[in-house]
């Protein structure tokens, strides 16, 4: 269904921007380490037909109009949780196309500029998937952690440091597979029960986790930390290796239930999920690829 609402979305391109698009490029890279889209649209003026000094303006215009067209692809195949993208949100109206494409649209951007040959015009574009978990967020509501029984005692951390850098094995299959990043992974013990997913998070407008390498959490410092990871974790994290992967796709995580109970036992550590204090390592080549072309 995806592809069709990609379909959709390209019969939608007025003839101007199909025009603009012909003679236009985009390269780009999801990196979800520093959490953003970032692409770069290029027009080439010579096979556009365009002159300067006379066609700048003429040429800036093109490039602004078949900005959309070229981005909307690589927004509506990002990763949204382990078995759906944008465009699945879209297929199943829990989010709609206007809706994604004012995400496109609110990117930051800088001024058209030209190459040192003349021959090509382009701009950047950087868009925040913090921005785009915030969006998909509003329509959740906050749900309680589910109480424990058994609590054991545990020390208040400031943060939690799921590990989950290597190949791991796939709850409910045979083989093992790499951890892989998206806006909403869930949490689960060894036994399988749920310790965290999207709605339990207080606040709308923070990203659930946040994505780092190994060598993040091996700095030469007191914590060990980087200090994108201490903004996030804190200097006295909680540090889990993850024992496995489950999903459709290899995006949530498996952590022990002894682990699980550190965090749950505590109503200080269960806020530290709330208001998401959680960092998952993961292996570097998959906290950044390029946008399908």
């Amino acid at each position: 269904m995806k592809k069709l609402t990609i379909f959709l979305f390209a019969v939608t391109i007025t003839s101007s921007t199909a025009f603009a698009q012909s003679n236009m490029g985009i390269s780009g890279t999801i990196n979800w380490e520093a959490m953003y889209l970032n692409s770069e649209i290029s027009l080439d003026l010579v096979s556009a037909g365009i002159r300067l000094p006379a066609g700048r303006t003429q040429g800036e215009s093109l490039l602004s109009a078949g900005y959309l067209g070229l981005i909307m692809p690589g927004v509506l195949e990002l990763q949204v949780d382990s078995s759906s993208t944008i465009a699945d949100l879209i297929d199943r109206r829990e989010f709609s196309l206007l809706e994604a494409e004012a995400i496109a649209l609110g990117a930051s951007k800088t001024a058209p500029a030209l190459s040192s040959d003349m021959r090509n015009m382009f701009s950047s574009y950087t868009i925040s998937l913090a921005n785009i978990s915030s969006a998909l967020l509003g329509r959740s509501r906050p749900v309680p952690f589910v109480r424990i029984l058994n609590p054991v005692s545990a020390v208040r951390y400031t943060g939690i440091v799921i590990i989950a850098a290597d190949s791991l094995p796939v709850h409910g299959m045979r083989g093992t597979a790499m951890a892989v990043p998206c806006l909403f992974p869930k949490i689960w013990d060894s036994e399988m029960n749920l310790i965290y997913e999207k709605n339990m998070l207080q606040s709308r407008d923070t990203a659930m986790v946040r994505y780092s390498t190994i060598q993040n959490i091996f700095q030469n410092n007191p914590s060990g930390l980087s200090k994108e990871l201490q903004d996030v974790v804190g200097e006295r994290p909680l540090r889990i290796f993850a024992r496995g992967v489950f999903g459709i796709n290899p995006t949530d995580l498996i952590i022990d239930r002894s682990d699980a109970l550190l965090i749950l036992s505590s109503e200080d550590n269960q806020r530290l999920l709330s208001q998401g204090r959680v960092a998952v390592i993961l292996d570097e080549s998959a906290l950044k690829y390029e946008l399908n072309k």
